[in-house]
């Protein structure tokens, strides 16, 4: 028995089509796929897309850049810890009698691996000795409430303030050079920029008078145009030459250093101190403000690198200029074709990067150093481009990379002063976790999720491949 199709063209059956439809066959049901492979074999087609969202979630999850920054962490610190137990000698003191007394060497490696990160999180974060340290001797003198918790609490929170501080500098220069990175231009030139920043500020701070505020906000702009000239030219060689920034701002890094070290050799940087090499301190109204009085070294450079963070959010985010950047960094060639002056762009970003890395310069003259010294730099040009790198030049990244990376250093020197377990160690686990996040497909391949780097689908079958006509007719005339 048949049914015509309706006047829609349809069948009764529900098939479109001018022909003819069983009866007798029944209608697919409410929620399911007819003739698809959801309803084949009985499988439930809402349990498979189930399955199929929660796989896709879990590879997403995989394949994420917090979970690679956590597993970089996790298995830097693994091989950090066997370099502590190797290093330690009370471990391989129980090592060697191992197979004598197996739980000595266990219970050895396990006190040493704990103690070594519960110091380090002590020296950058809270010291919790301390804290009860200034607690007990002030209730032994008598104190209760207020006047014990307060001190106790200043004692227990020093390493994080000193964490602040040591990331008040690193954090702004980073925010420099993830505005180069973000715009194509891999900037070296960051100990130049920050060490001829440095110079200006420290020298406009101990060699010009002027009032509170004032001289402050002058040293503050001295360093941050000696930082943009110093990026600048790389920049201007970039757009005008072709010059590779790489090779550039490596030499200028050089010439920055030597040209400091010459200039404290001179009256005019050490005054009174001809034979020492380091300039005058700056005076009192140079300096930038304490933010929590003078018992501590946290001072209010560490607002500026708030601010910085805000402007590269606003400058990446919400500026036209930024927009340029990050359509140049994307790709040159096509922003050129929509009418982007690639060159004048590549200036635009050193002078920019320049300026705030040369900021950060002034920020630690001005705010812990006080004085120009050969090593005023440190390592702050470039540790900011590994925090950079590590913060994936975004805002909130920068921001807690650089207090990650503070907090190593201040915990390591805390850890090789207490535990005696030398600070080299941190700057390898610094080290790897770089080298880790810089590739995440061997972190994911070292904890096994090699898979969803190259997710493997399903394998043909490799048959046999059909003769072609010349070798059939070939096989025919043979037979």
């Amino acid at each position: 028995m048949s049914a015509s199709p309706d006047s829609t063209g349809a069948t009764a059956g529900g098939t479109a089509g001018p022909g003819a439809t069983d009866l007798t066959t029944p209608a697919p049901a409410a929620g399911t796929r007819s003739g698809g492979a959801g309803g084949s074999g009985g499988s439930d087609p809402k349990g498979t897309s189930v399955d199929a969202v929660q796989a896709s979630l879990a590879r997403r999850i995989a394949r994420s850049n917090v979970l690679v920054v956590v597993l970089a962490f996790v298995v830097a610190f693994v091989i950090g810890s066997v370099l502590i137990l190797v290093s330690d000698e009370d471990v391989r003191t129980a090592a060697g009698y191992f197979f004598a007394r197996p739980a000595d060497t266990f219970s050895t490696a396990w006190t040493t691996i704990t103690e070594a990160y519960a110091a380090m999180f002590r020296g950058a974060v809270f010291d919790d000795r301390g804290f009860a340290r200034v607690s007990e001797s002030l209730r032994e003198r008598g104190g209760s409430g207020t006047y014990v918790l307060l001190p106790a609490l200043a004692a227990g929170l020093t390493p994080l303030t000193e964490t602040l501080t040591v990331a008040t500098p690193l954090i702004i220069a980073s925010v420099g050079m993830a505005v180069a990175f973000r715009a194509g231009l891999f900037n070296i030139g960051g100990t130049g920029q920050l060490i001829v920043g440095a110079a200006a500020a420290g020298y406009v701070g101990f060699a010009i008078e002027l009032p509170p505020g004032i001289h402050l906000l002058a040293c503050l702009l001295a360093g941050i145009a000696g930082g943009a000239f110093w990026g600048g030219i790389a920049g201007f060689l970039k757009a005008r030459f072709g010059a590779n920034e790489v090779i550039t701002t490596i030499m200028l890094n050089w010439i920055a250093t030597y040209g400091l070290a010459f200039a404290l050799t001179t009256q005019a940087f050490t005054g009174a101190n001809k034979n020492q090499p380091t300039s005058p301190a700056t005076h009192d109204s140079a300096e930038l403000p304490l933010l929590l009085g003078s018992g501590f070294r946290l001072h209010a450079g560490l607002l500026i690198a708030l601010a910085a963070i805000v402007f590269l959010w606003w400058l990446m985010s919400r500026s036209t200029l930024g927009f340029r950047f990050r359509a140049v960094g994307s790709n040159p060639r096509a922003s050129e074709v929509a009418g982007v002056d690639v060159g004048r762009s590549a200036v635009g970003v050193m002078l920019v990067a320049g300026a705030l890395v040369g900021l950060a310069g002034a920020v630690h003259v001005l705010g812990t150093e006080h004085r120009l010294t050969g090593g005023v730099a440190g390592s702050i040009g470039f540790d900011a481009i590994t925090v950079a790198l590590l913060g994936r030049s975004g805002p909130v990244g920068i921001l807690l990379a650089g207090l990650l990376f503070a907090g190593l250093g201040t915990g390591g020197r805390f850890m090789e002063t207490t535990q005696g377990i030398p600070l080299d160690l941190v700057q390898v686990i610094q080290a790897l976790v770089v080298l880790f996040i810089a590739a995440p497909a061997l972190v994911r391949s070292l904890v096994g999720l090699r898979g969803v780097d190259a997710p493997k689908g399903p394998r043909r079958r490799r048959g046999r491949r059909p003769p072609s006509s010349s070798a059939a007719r070939t096989e025919g005339e043979t037979a």
